[in-house]
C-alpha cells in the first residue's frame, strides 16, 4: 500500500503537474472562444432585430393566389410531404393527421409515410391509419423497406426514387413527434416559389411537453437558444445553417444537385445542408412559423440524442473539410462562418469544454493544488455564457 502513494509523489511533479497546466490553458482558450462567438451572436442578433431584418423583408413571400378561377388549383405547387418513422406507437396518428389536415389542395398534395418499424403491430397499426386517410380523400402511401439500410436517411433516399416524385417541385419532412399547423405550407412555400436561389425554408420547434421535468427545461433553454439565435444570425449573415432534420421545405432539384440523401454519418440532415450550401444555394428560417413538437423525457432518449448531435457533426467535418476549403461556389466569408462557427466552435469546442474541462479537469486541480484556475476561467466566462443562453428562454 505504500507504493502507491511513494508512486504518484514521484510522476505528480515532473508528469501531472505539466500536463494538467497544459490541459488548463488550452481549456481557458477554448473557453474565451466560445465567450467570443457567444457575444458575437448577442451583437449580431441585436443589430437583426433593431433593423428588422426579417425574412419578409429580405424576401418576396407574396401568398400563391387562392381565388383565381383560371388557375385553380394549378397555381399551387405539387408538394410531396414526407414522414419518417421508427415504432412509433404514440405518436404516429398526431403526426399523420396534422399532415392530412395540411391546408392545401389535395389534388397538390402527395404525403409518404415511411415506416422502418420492427413491430410489426405498431406497423399495421400505421397502415390502417393510412388507408383511413386515403378513404377521404388524401393522396397518401405508405411504404416500408426490406431492411433498415441508412435508417433515416435510406428511407428518405427510396421515397424519393419513386417515378411520382418527378411531378413535385418541393419536399417537406416531419418526424413522426412533429405536427404541423394548417397553414404551415402556405407560411412556407412562398419563399421558394418567389425566390429561386432558395434551397431551404427551417420554421422554429415549438415544444409542447417542455414543462414535464427538469430535463425537458434545460433542453428548452438550450434549443431556444439555437432557434432564436443560432439559427437567426446565420439565416440573416450568410443565408447559411444546419437544416434540422423536420420541420423544413427544400426544393428538390436543390436536393438532387447536391447529391441526395447520404448515410456516411449520424447527421444526413446537417450533410445534405453542408453539401447545398456548397452548390451556391441561400437557406431561410423562419422563427414565427413553429411546429409542435416533443423533448426527449427519458435519460435514456436524451443520451442517445445527444451522442447522434455531438459525434455526429465531428465526423462530419472530418469528411468534409477539404471539400469545404477548396469549393469554389462560395465566399470565403461563408467558409470562415462553416469551418470557425458552424464547425469548429459550436460543434466542437463547446461539447470538448461543457464535458473534458468542468467534468474533468476542474475537479482533477482538487487534487493537485499547485495547478490553479483563474477565477475568470471557471466563474465568470461559465456564468456569461450560461446567461447568454438563456436569452431565447428568458423565464
Amino acid at each position: 500500500m505504500d507504493a502507491l502513494p511513494e508512486a504518484w509523489s514521484q510522476v505528480r511533479a515532473p508528469v501531472i503537474v505539466p500536463l494538467l497546466r497544459l490541459a488548463v490553458a488550452v481549456c481557458l482558450t477554448m473557453s474565451v472562444l466560445l465567450f467570443l462567438e457567444r457575444v458575437y451572436m448577442a451583437v449580431v442578433i441585436s443589430g437583426v432585430r433593431l433593423l428588422r431584418l426579417r425574412p419578409d423583408r429580405r424576401y418576396r413571400c407574396d401568398p400563391l393566389p387562392e381565388d383565381d378561377p383560371e388557375l385553380g388549383s394549378s397555381a399551387f405547387p405539387v408538394v410531396l410531404v414526407q414522414i419518417p418513422m421508427f415504432n412509433e406507437r404514440e405518436v404516429y396518428q398526431l403526426s399523420i393527421g396534422a399532415v392530412c389536415g395540411l391546408s392545401w389542395p389535395a389534388d397538390r398534395l402527395v404525403v409518404q409515410v415511411l415506416d422502418d418499424s420492427t413491430d410489426e403491430v405498431i406497423k399495421e397499426m400505421v397502415r390502417m391509419e393510412c388507408e383511413r386517410w386515403a378513404r377521404k380523400g388524401i393522396n397518401i402511401t405508405y411504404q416500408i423497406r426490406e431492411d433498415r439500410k441508412g435508417y433515416k436517411a435510406g428511407a428518405l433516399r427510396a421515397g424519393m426514387r419513386h417515378a411520382y416524385v418527378r411531378d413535385c417541385e418541393y419536399v417537406a419532412i416531419f418526424d413522426a413527434d412533429f405536427q404541423p399547423d394548417p397553414d404551415y405550407l402556405k407560411r412556407t412555400i412562398p419563399y421558394l416559389v418567389h425566390n429561386p436561389e432558395i434551397a431551404l425554408v427551417q420554421a422554429r420547434w415549438r415544444f409542447v411537453n417542455a414543462d414535464e421535468c427538469l430535463m425537458t427545461r434545460m433542453q428548452e433553454m438550450s434549443l431556444d437558444y439555437h432557434f432564436t439565435v443560432e439559427q437567426e444570425v446565420s439565416s440573416s449573415v450568410c443565408a447559411f445553417f444546419g437544416f434540422n432534420g423536420t420541420a423544413g421545405v427544400w426544393r428538390i432539384s436543390a436536393v438532387n444537385e447536391a447529391g441526395g440523401w447520404k448515410d456516411r454519418t449520424t447527421v444526413e440532415d446537417m450533410d445534405l445542408a453542408i453539401r447545398a450550401s456548397l452548390k451556391g444555394w441561400k437557406f431561410v428560417y423562419l422563427g414565427d412559423v413553429q411546429v409542435k413538437s416533443e423533448l426527449p423525457s427519458t435519460f435514456k432518449a436524451f443520451r442517445f440524442q445527444q451522442h447522434r448531435w455531438s459525434c455526429g457533426p465531428a465526423n462530419l467535418f472530418r469528411k468534409m473539410l477539404m471539400e469545404i476549403v477548396t469549393n469554389k461556389k462560395v465566399t470565403i466569408w461563408k467558409k470562415i462562418h462553416v469551418i470557425y462557427n458552424f464547425f469548429l466552435i459550436r460543434k466542437i469546442i463547446a461539447h470538448i469544454i461543457t464535458f473534458s474541462f468542468y467534468c474533468v479537469i476542474i475537479p482533477a486541480t482538487i487534487f493537485v493544488p499547485e495547478v490553479r484556475i483563474p477565477k475568470w476561467g471557471c466563474v465568470y466566462i461559465p456564468s456569461a455564457i450560461t446567461l447568454l443562453n438563456s436569452v431565447g428562454t428568458p423565464r
